[in-house]
């Protein structure tokens, strides 16, 4: 079954200055963090704050080109969990075809954004991530590094920034 999921928000992991974007489901009960790329962050944060650039970005070229093919985005699932890997697909539409490709998450949510398509996440997902061990490292060992990481552990979604890059 697919969970339709919306952005709650993206933020940053000061241990290793890796973006992490936040997905939350439809009805509250779950949110996934998916660490990712500075590229598809500024990517999204872009559609997600309505700044346009003169040039266009990679998404955005994608996005043009698909137009001139006449190809739509239908929706974009994340589909698998390996490893504390996320696997995602993109369905699109072109004339009475339809075809889907593997992406990595961070892309196709880009391109979801552009199109306005949604988003959802497979329970093979939900359950996968709600029973892998996802490792952490605690980066430091002295008393105040064990303060920071118990209050990490208690964060939800709600106390990141909205969309803060």
């Amino acid at each position: 079954m697919l969970h339709e999921v919306s952005i709650a928000g993206l933020t940053l992991d000061q241990a290793s200055n890796t973006p992490i974007l936040i997905l939350k489901s439809a009805d509250d009960k779950y949110s996934i963090p998916i660490w990712i790329g500075l590229l598809e962050a500024t990517s999204i944060a872009s559609v997600l704050q309505e700044i346009n650039f003169d040039r266009p970005m990679t998404h955005d070229l994608f996005r043009n080109f698909m137009g001139l093919m006449n190809v739509d985005l239908v929706k974009v699932e994340v589909c698998d969990l390996k490893e504390n890997t996320f696997y995602a697909k993109i369905y699109f539409m072109s004339g009475e075809k339809n075809f889907s490709m593997d992406a990595r998450p961070s892309d196709a949510i880009a391109l979801a954004l552009r199109f306005k398509a949604p988003i959802f996440v497979d329970d093979k997902v939900l359950s996968k991530f709600k029973t892998e061990d996802l490792k952490h490292e605690m980066v430091d060992e002295s008393e105040e590094g064990k303060k920071w990481a118990e209050y990490l552990e208690k964060l939800s979604p709600e106390d990141f920034g909205k969309y803060k890059v």
